[in-house]
């Protein structure tokens, strides 16, 4: 049986060749005979960047539409595993194993965003060091502000703990030990089948070059290319 294709979906204020292809993902998993699929996400990257929050609540079903029929694998850092879980939890039939990084409890949350987009705009603590550097990636050549803003402002519904039940296949729940989203403890007892793996001395944005976080995704799909 031919092993299914691999999705990979970035963080907030990222995109995939600064997640996937500069660190090696992409080309570790075509060398594994992997194909991947790795869009940016909608105010992202190279995809179009409204500064409407209204056109970012089809967020989720934009990336559905990249899948094909067949189940796939799936990464998702941060922001990505959210929408991973999201799209998972809404079409458990479409995923065959699932590895999320970058996120951990903070997952039953709906707050935050405002403040980000507020961040991202310039309008933040400077003590604040997580809400400064995503004010630092929303101003990276490439990047939108205004358009990240909108999408942080989307209609984002929290997911449940009933949602997460509706995850039927394997996850890989992976975090560094001083992410600020630590911890993640009630997201894996809330996932039917999962397992988790810290990250030692790894931080949140440090977290997609990390060579275990690399090398225990690619084992947990099957997909090391040696």
């Amino acid at each position: 049986m031919s092993t299914p294709p691999v999705l990979l979906l970035h963080g907030f204020a990222t995109s995939a060749r600064r997640t996937w292809h500069e660190p090696g993902w992409v080309a570790l998993l075509e060398d594994a005979d992997r194909r991947v699929i790795a869009p940016d996400l909608l105010g992202h990257g190279d995809a179009p960047k409204p500064h409407d929050p209204a056109d970012y609540a089809d967020t989720e079903e934009r990336v559905l539409a990249e899948l094909p029929d067949e189940p796939v694998d799936a990464i998702g850092y941060s922001m990505g595993a959210r929408i991973t879980l999201t799209l998972a939890s809404r079409h458990p039939d479409r995923f065959r194993r699932i590895v999320v990084a970058g996120i951990g409890d903070n997952i039953f949350g709906s707050e935050g965003g405002d403040t980000v987009a507020r961040a991202v705009e310039g309008d933040h603590d400077p003590d604040n060091l997580v809400l400064a550097h995503f004010r630092q990636l929303a101003t990276t050549e490439g990047n939108d502000p205004a358009a990240l803003a909108a999408f942080m402002r989307r209609a984002n519904p929290a997911l449940t703990r009933d949602d997460l039940a509706r995850v039927e296949c394997p996850v890989l729940v992976v975090l560094g030990d001083q992410d600020f989203v630590w911890p993640a403890d009630e997201l894996v007892a809330a996932l039917p089948d999962s397992r988790f793996l810290p990250l030692h001395r790894i931080d949140h944005f440090g977290t997609p070059k990390d060579f275990t976080f690399i090398d225990e995704a690619l084992g947990f799909l099957d997909a090391r290319p040696f």
